[in-house]
């Protein structure tokens, strides 16, 4: 059976949907989902389905609801063995499903092995984070309840989702795309006006497609909002890309092997470097894909 929770809740039995009606369940099936064949205490599924405000039949309504999902799963897919997916343990319950059916689980896993083929294989990340991004259906978790256990994963999963854009776009970096990724990495600056790995990266791009001008640009615009939101400077790290823009330093064009970029032509270096002015890009491709 496969489990989808980024977006609305699914359940897929060899193609047929299992609908689970009421948040209730959906809760319980997610909170299970979320750590495949390892029980979740009977406590913490009761916290997740109502919180500080646990009726004294709490216990009881659990069981029945646990009960009709089972039943659910019987009759939606046909299968009696179907209700055997949802084991008692000795302290609470389990979701008996392989966690590569589970597709944030599957994300999660995919983003972590693109990030060992950063720089090994940037293409082979860039595939493996595009099929990723793709599962994706709308917010994570997005019908299943405000409950603890949810609201931990759902800002987990955002994370690692930021964290794969990342390095989808250091991939792209690192192969010479970098007029490319300019619009999408303006649009995720944006939505994310604190992160500063994404000015880093934004700084590079335009650096290396000679507008050196707009890269200070983006540092100022990042620079203003930390201290307006949060009142702190930015870190070392983005001080110290704008430092190198600043002083148009060498290695902005290299990456951390020490090499040009795949893709980085003789034309694009000595712009960015300032020999040919800080001109715009005669051609921006249209931006990679976006999530």
């Amino acid at each position: 059976m496969q489990i989808r929770l980024l977006g609305p809740i699914q359940l897929i039995e060899e193609n047929v949907p299992v609908v689970l009606p009421g948040e209730k369940l959906r809760t319980i099936m997610a909170a299970l989902a979320l750590t495949p064949r390892t029980p979740v205490p009977a406590v913490d599924l009761l916290d997740e389905l109502w919180g500080d405000k646990l009726p004294k039949t709490a216990g009881n309504s659990l069981q029945s609801h646990i009960a009709r999902l089972r039943r659910i799963l019987a009759q939606q897919t046909g299968k009696p063995s179907a209700r055997g997916l949802i084991r008692t343990s000795h302290s609470g319950y389990l979701l008996d499903v392989d966690p590569a059916d589970v597709d944030a689980l599957w994300f999660t896993r995919a983003v972590d092995t693109a990030g060992r083929h950063m720089g090994v294989d940037h293409a082979l990340a860039i595939k493996l984070l595009t099929d990723a991004f793709a599962v994706w259906r709308g917010p994570a978790l997005l019908d299943a309840g405000d409950g603890l256990i949810c609201r931990i994963a759902y800002a987990r999963l955002e994370e690692t989702r930021l964290i794969g854009r990342e390095l989808f776009i250091e991939a792209h970096l690192q192969l010479g795309r970098h007029q490319q990724v300019i619009p999408e990495l303006e649009q995720l600056l944006t939505q994310h006006p604190l992160r500063e790995r994404f000015c880093e990266q934004l700084m590079t791009a335009l650096y290396r497609s000679g507008r050196q001008a707009d890269a200070i640009s983006a540092y100022r615009r990042v620079q203003h909002n930390l201290s307006t939101e949060l009142g702190i400077d930015p870190g070392p790290g983005t001080q110290r890309k704008f430092r190198e823009v600043l002083q148009q330093a060498e290695n902005l064009l290299r990456g951390p092997s020490g090499d040009a970029p795949t893709g980085l032509t003789t034309a694009a270096a000595h712009t960015a470097t300032g020999l040919n002015g800080f001109g715009h890009p005669q051609n921006v491709p249209h931006s990679a894909q976006t999530c």
